[in-house]
């Protein structure tokens, strides 16, 4: 029996794979939908039978992210994977499969009163994308990313075994975290079928204080740019006894104005508000709405979109050295993310070279001097030839011998991620 024929024993559904199945511009041969997690073990067993290689998708979304697959002979599609099996709304639970949106699962929640409280910058992300690239936005500074707010998920292991870890646990890998290895591993270590998460209700009200930071002049007549002023504001509003749920920034120019946004949320969310609006500039204002680009990544498919995370006392050094490696490498990158949580995505319009040159100027800084780390999310192909998308990773002979363990025979997305793994 070949290949095709094995697959489609498995009772699956397959179809062969067109051009909007491509990773990273890598196309599968086939495209399999299962329906369960039983239906991925046969599909995994048949593909360890044949030797063949596996991604797995939810919504599309993130497929061109990370390094494009050395092989890839089966997508995994798992779109028909998308209910609700419980929600234990007495104890703040949920278990969703893999292929349920963030904003389905929103809205089933909320007709509970309750939440995910994971803002998700990608629309159309699924739970298992979600927890494969480890995505996250605004509100991380409050309640943190995917993985703080897991507590148990189902994986499928590349030789078809099913395995589960936290909750409800009936078979696990000893010793192994799974929600921990699986969240940001881009499937290198399995598909992961469902996840589990710890909920929060509902806020009682949200409000929005935004502000648009210009070059003021001090008092000694030194032009300020923004990043100097939001080297003040920003720790003053994080550290706030109002508790705000989120600080964003986004900056379009780096040498121009940008915009601060503060989420809080809870009671009198609009009065803690305007007590924030203190702190802020002169042009602060409360409103109901987030801005537009709010929970939105600063550019678009076709852009170089980095992601840069570092200490949040070393911004004071690195907004400036952002600045410096912009003008030094002739792009002009579009800034948005938190910098109470550490967290900037930077999107990138220009030539291979430009693109290449503030790479690598940013990375030395953030690498060599404030010991943050910046990883290349996306970039078109040409781009992408002249990158490191990962940068140095102290920890990547364990992580090799992590995938040795799991996916020995390197059939679960193979050099998707760092190292080549």
């Amino acid at each position: 029996m070949d290949a095709r024929d094995a697959l489609e024993a498995t009772g699956v559904a397959v179809r062969a794979a067109g051009d909007g199945d491509e990773v990273a511009g890598v196309r599968p041969r086939w495209v399999a939908l299962p329906e369960s997690a039983e239906e991925i073990a046969a599909v995994m067993r048949v593909c360890a039978a044949h030797d063949l290689a596996a991604v797995a998708t939810g919504g599309g979304t993130k497929l061109h992210w990370g390094a494009p697959p050395a092989r890839c002979d089966v997508l995994v599609d798992l779109c028909c994977m998308n209910r609700v099996p419980e929600h234990a709304a007495g104890d703040l639970v949920v278990r969703a499969q893999a292929g349920v949106t963030v904003e389905a699962l929103a809205r089933t929640l909320a007709e509970g009163g309750q939440e995910l409280a994971l803002d998700v910058p990608v629309p159309g992300s699924t739970v298992g994308g979600l927890l494969a690239t480890g995505i996250a936005g605004p509100r991380r500074f409050r309640h943190g990313t995917a993985r703080d707010l897991l507590i148990g998920v189902t994986v499928v292991l590349a030789d078809g075994t099913i395995a589960k870890s936290g909750g409800k646990v009936v078979k696990n890998v000893a010793g192994y975290d799974l929600g921990k290895l699986f969240t940001g591993s881009y499937g290198t270590l399995g598909i992961i079928a469902d996840a589990t998460f710890r909920l929060h209700p509902l806020p009682a009200a949200r409000a929005w204080v935004t502000a648009t930071v210009e070059r003021p002049v001090t008092e000694t007549g030194r032009v300020m740019s923004a990043a100097d002023v939001l080297l003040t504001a920003v720790p003053a509003v994080a550290e706030s006894p109002l508790e705000p749920s989120a600080v964003e920034i986004d900056w379009p120019d780096v040498d121009g104005p940008c915009t601060l946004a503060v989420l809080v949320e809870g009671a009198a969310a609009a009065e803690r508000a305007k007590t924030l609006c203190e702190l802020l500039a002169e042009t602060a204002e409360v409103t109901e709405e987030p801005p537009p680009w709010w929970n939105r990544l600063p550019s678009s498919d076709d852009d170089t979109m980095l992601e840069l995370r570092i200490g949040v006392s070393s911004l004071p050094h690195m907004l400036p050295a952002l600045r410096e490696a912009a003008h030094a490498s002739g792009v002009r990158p579009a800034i948005r993310g938190s910098l109470a949580a550490g967290t900037l995505h930077i999107g990138l319009r220009g030539l291979p070279s430009e693109i290449a040159g503030f790479v690598g100027l940013v990375r030395d800084d953030a690498e060599g001097m404030f010991g943050g780390r910046m990883v290349v999310l996306a970039a078109p192909a040409e781009a992408a030839r002249r990158l490191d998308r990962w940068g140095r990773v102290g920890a990547l002979p364990l992580m090799r011998r992590v995938k040795e363990r799991f996916d020995p025979d390197r059939r679960l997305s193979p050099g998707r991620f760092l190292g080549g793994i």
